[in-house]
């Protein structure tokens, strides 16, 4: 009897040596729980049980026999974290912020059955905010390096935050570091972020200010691939692809296209918009010819004859060809389906961009007879586009692009009360319509 009691005396002894031992975990554990849910409706109020769980963890962290216990560093993480996100002092925080990621590492390490998991989540989700709301802070003061490093340093606590990425790439753009930004959006689009034809959007400019124009086109390309729906995307190919000299390449794309699949409207439009673009690539080297020519003109001496850039005339003539090109696939587009927006939209500007050019030709001539006959010959093309200008304003009255098209129509045709009456429709849209 004596030998039974005195075993039992002893295993009362080590549980409550053991209780003791786990007594301040336990408290830390309490304190915390404790603190949570009030800090939410109040800080302060829950203030004094944050800082008894720290009290309590410490203890229990200089405790040989707590000190490597999972929960130990799981509290730990959670308690400094929450330090963290409410101290003032930027250097007290920094250390709450390096101790909570210490203990977050270790509780991983050691939680071999995820028994603390929530309380690990729990402290990345408090450390992430901390970043997020920094990086916030920073961007907003213009301070784009210093945001994109929060952005970064929060994806470290909470890897693959979506939102991270997005904000750490357009931080790092802002901040002309195109190499990071490209980096961060290459990572989003590996994610199963909703919005990636935003960022396909970006990345091909992204590339092209990074000077790399090889990588520009592939984004621009794979982008459209993916997303053939899309017709911002496909223009945004067009235009990388105009940028970096490689139209030849996709025109030869999208008749290839075109020939695999003839019946599909949307081909159509994207050829006649890669010939639009060209020619209007085309009228930027126009403008740039002319303005040499003005500036040698004004150096020649009274009476000198001055001779015209040839260059100028025969581009002229390529940019004139484009656009018929252009037309003719918009055209195509819109037999296909009369009421097809953005077809008809483009069919009536390229059908009267030549009509603007001959206008403004005219403008310069001396005599009246080759004045007059310009301006017939402008007001016969002028008239080509008015059907298309008119149907675009019909199939989307709120349009501003359709209504500027058929504002400069009526100029063009020196209809001033229709010009003036489109410009009040023009005014009276919505700021940013």
């Amino acid at each position: 009897m004596k030998i039974k009691f005195l075993l039992t005396g002893l295993l009362g002894v080590i549980t409550i040596s053991a209780f003791a031992q786990k007594g301040e975990l336990n408290n830390a554990q309490s304190a915390y729980e404790k603190y949570d849910p009030l800090s939410r409706a109040n800080f302060a109020l829950a203030k004094p049980s944050l800082m008894d769980a720290k009290t309590a963890i410490d203890k229990a962290a200089a405790n040989t026999k707590t000190a490597t216990l999972p929960q130990t560093y799981a509290l730990k993480a959670a308690i400094y974290a929450s330090l963290a996100a409410h101290e003032a002092d930027a250097s007290a925080a920094a250390t709450e912020t390096s101790t909570s990621e210490e203990a977050i590492a270790k509780a991983k390490e050691t939680d071999t059955k995820g028994e603390f998991k929530g309380l690990i989540d729990h402290a990345s989700r408090e450390l992430a905010q901390i970043q997020l709301d920094k990086g916030v802070k920073a961007y907003q003061a213009k301070n784009y390096d210093e945001a994109y490093n929060a952005f970064v340093a929060e994806q470290k606590v909470l890897p693959g935050d979506t939102t991270a990425m997005l904000y750490a790439g357009v931080s790092a753009a802002n901040a002309k570091n195109y190499p990071n930004a490209i980096d961060s959006y290459k990572k989003l689009l590996a994610t199963d972020y909703k919005d990636k034809e935003k960022i396909y959007m970006d990345m091909p400019i992204l590339y092209m200010l990074n000077k790399d124009t090889a990588n520009a086109v592939k984004i621009a390309s794979e982008a459209s691939s993916k997303y053939p729906n899309n017709a911002d995307l496909r223009k945004a190919e067009i235009e990388t692809s105009l940028l970096a000299g490689q139209q030849g390449d996709l025109v030869a794309k999208i008749e290839a296209a075109i020939k695999a699949d003839p019946n599909n409207k949307k081909l159509y439009y994207y050829a006649g918009l890669t010939y639009s673009q060209i020619a209007e690539g085309q009228q930027k080297e126009v403008t740039k010819l002319q303005k040499a020519d003005k500036a040698a003109q004004a150096k020649l001496k009274a009476g000198a004859k001055f001779t015209p850039n040839p260059q100028i005339a025969k581009i002229q003539a390529d940019r004139a060809a484009n656009f018929t090109k252009a037309a003719e696939a918009y055209k195509k587009a819109v037999d296909m389906d009369p009421n097809y927006f953005e077809a008809v939209l483009n069919l009536g500007y390229v059908t009267m961009a030549p009509a603007i050019d001959q206008y403004n030709a005219a403008q310069f001539l001396n005599d009246q007879k080759s004045y007059d006959a310009a301006m017939k010959k402008a007001t016969d093309q002028f008239n080509q586009a008015k059907p298309y200008l008119l149907k675009a304003v019909e199939l989307k009255p709120d349009s501003r692009d359709a209504l500027t098209n058929l504002k400069s129509y009526y100029l063009g045709v020196k209809d001033t009360n229709n010009a003036n009456d489109i410009q009040k429709k023009i005014d009276a849209l919505p700021a940013g319509k």
